[in-house]
Protein backbone atom coordinates (compact mmCIF):
# COMPACT_ATOMS: atom_id res chain seq x y z
CA UNK A 1 0.00 0.00 0.00
CA UNK A 2 2.63 3.06 -0.86
CA UNK A 3 -0.57 5.43 -0.56
CA UNK A 4 -0.97 4.54 2.62
CA UNK A 5 -1.76 7.33 4.85
CA UNK A 6 0.32 8.02 8.05
CA UNK A 7 -0.17 11.47 9.95
CA UNK A 8 0.82 12.84 13.47
CA UNK A 9 -1.21 15.67 15.36
CA UNK A 10 0.94 17.65 17.85
CA UNK A 11 -1.10 21.29 17.79
CA UNK A 12 -4.53 22.53 16.88
CA UNK A 13 -3.91 22.86 13.63
CA UNK A 14 -2.61 19.07 12.71
CA UNK A 15 -5.76 17.53 14.56
CA UNK A 16 -7.98 19.57 12.57
CA UNK A 17 -6.46 18.13 9.55
CA UNK A 18 -6.40 15.06 11.03
CA UNK A 19 -10.25 15.46 11.91
CA UNK A 20 -10.89 15.93 8.46
CA UNK A 21 -8.96 12.51 7.38
CA UNK A 22 -11.07 10.43 9.84
CA UNK A 23 -14.48 12.11 9.17
CA UNK A 24 -16.78 9.73 8.57
CA UNK A 25 -14.84 6.94 9.75
CA UNK A 26 -16.89 3.87 11.22
CA UNK A 27 -16.24 1.72 13.96
CA UNK A 28 -18.17 -0.16 16.98
CA UNK A 29 -17.40 0.50 20.99
CA UNK A 30 -15.54 -3.27 21.27
CA UNK A 31 -13.13 -1.49 18.48
CA UNK A 32 -12.23 1.47 21.05
CA UNK A 33 -9.45 0.29 23.81
CA UNK A 34 -8.60 2.88 26.69
CA UNK A 35 -5.08 1.61 28.24
CA UNK A 36 -4.96 3.52 31.33
CA UNK A 37 -1.48 2.79 31.93
CA UNK A 38 0.12 4.14 29.01
CA UNK A 39 -2.42 6.90 28.40
CA UNK A 40 -3.25 5.49 25.25
CA UNK A 41 -7.10 5.45 23.70
CA UNK A 42 -6.98 3.57 19.96
CA UNK A 43 -9.81 3.30 17.58
CA UNK A 44 -10.25 0.86 14.79
CA UNK A 45 -11.89 2.67 12.29
CA UNK A 46 -12.86 2.00 8.62
CA UNK A 47 -12.26 5.24 7.24
CA UNK A 48 -13.73 6.78 4.31
CA UNK A 49 -10.39 8.17 1.90
CA UNK A 50 -11.42 11.51 1.69
CA UNK A 51 -8.02 12.50 -0.11
CA UNK A 52 -8.10 10.05 -2.77
CA UNK A 53 -8.26 12.09 -6.11
CA UNK A 54 -11.76 12.90 -7.16
CA UNK A 55 -13.10 11.87 -3.79
CA UNK A 56 -14.96 15.53 -3.87
CA UNK A 57 -16.63 14.97 -7.00
CA UNK A 58 -20.60 14.69 -7.22
CA UNK A 59 -20.98 12.31 -9.77
CA UNK A 60 -18.99 9.55 -10.37
CA UNK A 61 -16.16 9.71 -7.52
CA UNK A 62 -13.83 7.05 -6.34
CA UNK A 63 -14.94 5.69 -3.17
CA UNK A 64 -12.91 3.98 -0.82
CA UNK A 65 -12.44 2.50 2.73
CA UNK A 66 -9.12 1.54 4.57
CA UNK A 67 -8.49 -0.01 7.60
CA UNK A 68 -6.88 2.27 10.13
CA UNK A 69 -6.38 2.96 13.59
CA UNK A 70 -6.21 6.28 15.31
CA UNK A 71 -3.93 6.13 18.40
CA UNK A 72 -4.08 9.49 21.10
CA UNK A 73 -1.69 9.30 23.78
CA UNK A 74 -0.53 11.22 27.04
CA UNK A 75 -4.57 10.34 28.02
CA UNK A 76 -5.12 10.76 31.73
CA UNK A 77 -9.13 10.07 31.71
CA UNK A 78 -11.71 9.04 29.10
CA UNK A 79 -15.57 9.66 29.20
CA UNK A 80 -18.04 8.77 26.50
CA UNK A 81 -21.80 10.45 26.53
CA UNK A 82 -24.83 9.00 24.31
CA UNK A 83 -22.82 5.68 23.57
CA UNK A 84 -25.92 3.04 24.61
CA UNK A 85 -26.72 1.83 20.94
CA UNK A 86 -23.41 1.36 20.41
CA UNK A 87 -22.83 -0.48 23.54
CA UNK A 88 -25.14 -2.98 22.28
CA UNK A 89 -23.18 -3.14 18.88
CA UNK A 90 -24.55 -0.01 16.95
CA UNK A 91 -22.32 1.48 14.37
CA UNK A 92 -20.41 4.75 15.42
CA UNK A 93 -19.96 7.12 13.03
CA UNK A 94 -17.58 9.96 13.60
CA UNK A 95 -17.98 13.35 13.18
CA UNK A 96 -15.00 15.28 14.31
CA UNK A 97 -12.40 15.75 16.33
CA UNK A 98 -11.81 19.30 18.27
CA UNK A 99 -9.26 19.81 20.74
CA UNK A 100 -9.96 22.79 23.81
CA UNK A 101 -7.59 23.43 26.20
CA UNK A 102 -7.56 23.79 29.72
CA UNK A 103 -7.35 27.39 30.26
CA UNK A 104 -4.03 27.37 31.98
CA UNK A 105 -1.28 29.23 31.14
CA UNK A 106 1.47 28.11 28.91
CA UNK A 107 -0.32 24.74 29.70
CA UNK A 108 -0.26 22.68 26.50
CA UNK A 109 -3.33 20.36 28.41
CA UNK A 110 -6.67 19.80 27.04
CA UNK A 111 -9.54 17.38 26.22
CA UNK A 112 -9.69 15.95 23.21
CA UNK A 113 -13.97 15.18 22.13
CA UNK A 114 -14.38 12.80 19.65
CA UNK A 115 -17.73 13.61 18.53
CA UNK A 116 -19.84 11.12 16.62
CA UNK A 117 -23.63 10.81 15.12
CA UNK A 118 -26.40 10.67 17.05
CA UNK A 119 -25.00 12.87 19.72
CA UNK A 120 -22.63 10.20 21.29
CA UNK A 121 -19.07 11.45 22.64
CA UNK A 122 -15.75 10.23 23.95
CA UNK A 123 -14.28 13.40 26.04
CA UNK A 124 -10.40 12.47 26.14
CA UNK A 125 -8.41 14.96 28.83
CA UNK A 126 -5.21 15.08 27.69
CA UNK A 127 -1.42 16.34 28.84
CA UNK A 128 -1.10 17.69 25.31
CA UNK A 129 -2.15 16.99 21.90
CA UNK A 130 -0.30 13.70 20.30
CA UNK A 131 -2.21 11.98 18.05
CA UNK A 132 -1.85 9.33 14.99
CA UNK A 133 -3.77 8.33 12.55
CA UNK A 134 -2.38 5.38 10.16
CA UNK A 135 -3.89 2.85 7.61
CA UNK A 136 -3.00 -0.35 8.44
CA UNK A 137 -4.71 -2.60 6.34
CA UNK A 138 -7.37 -3.98 3.94
CA UNK A 139 -8.85 -1.34 1.40
CA UNK A 140 -12.02 -2.25 -0.27
CA UNK A 141 -14.95 0.36 -2.62
CA UNK A 142 -17.21 1.59 -0.27
CA UNK A 143 -20.80 1.07 -1.23
CA UNK A 144 -21.76 4.91 -1.47
CA UNK A 145 -20.15 7.99 -0.29
CA UNK A 146 -21.06 9.68 2.90
CA UNK A 147 -23.72 12.17 3.11
CA UNK A 148 -23.50 15.57 4.77
CA UNK A 149 -26.23 18.52 4.94
CA UNK A 150 -25.67 20.87 1.67
CA UNK A 151 -23.69 18.74 -0.48
CA UNK A 152 -26.56 17.75 -2.56
CA UNK A 153 -26.73 14.54 -1.82
CA UNK A 154 -28.99 14.28 1.20
CA UNK A 155 -32.12 14.11 -1.41
CA UNK A 156 -30.53 11.11 -2.58
CA UNK A 157 -29.21 12.00 -5.40
CA UNK A 158 -26.35 9.69 -6.88
CA UNK A 159 -23.07 10.12 -5.98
Amino acid sequence: MTDSLKMAALDQTDLTVLSALAQDSLTKLDQVEYDSKRGRVTLTLNRYVWEKKGALRRFFAPKERRLSALNIDRVTAARRKGMEAAATGGVLSLLAITFSDSGEDHSPSGTITLTFAGNAALALDVECIEAQLTDVGGVWEASRRPRHAGDGLETGEAG
